[in-house]
């Protein structure tokens, strides 16, 4: 092969738009809010990381605004519990703001899931809490 030849590239694959729709958001809060009234996930978290990436997919489709603070601590959150080094305090931590945040959208939001939302922050709270004593 020629040295000087151009190396063929595949072009990159377009990116489609994920939809999630109303139902399934109500899914994935039902779902959330179901896995933390039980407790907090297993130790191992595998549990608890499938729930993060679901998270992190339908929020990447959502064109809703105020949610970059949430994707990020998500992000925080997910490497957080991926490291075999991570203290309880730094989960607690990423955990009260990752409530206080939804608490913020749960204010905004006008498309029936504010009440959904207030749960979701105040169960991420209580874990905050459990987990900062």
């Amino acid at each position: 092969m020629d040295s000087t030849a151009s190396t063929p590239h595949t072009p990159p694959a377009p990116e489609v738009q994920l939809h999630v729709s109303d139902e399934q958001n109500t899914a994935l809060l039902t779902d959330t809010l179901s896995l933390l009234g039980h407790g907090l996930p297993n130790a191992d978290g595998a549990t608890g990381l499938r729930e993060l990436e679901r998270w992190e997919t339908v929020l990447a489709a959502s064109d809703r605004p105020g949610l970059a603070k949430i994707k990020q601590e998500i992000k925080v959150l997910r490497e957080a519990l991926s490291a075999s080094d991570t203290q309880g305090h730094e989960i607690a931590e990423i955990l009260a703001s990752l409530g206080a945040e939804a608490a913020k959208v749960a204010d905004e939001s006008a498309n029936g899931y504010s009440a959904a939302l207030h749960n979701l922050s105040k169960v991420l709270i209580k874990a905050s809490n459990l987990l900062s004593r």
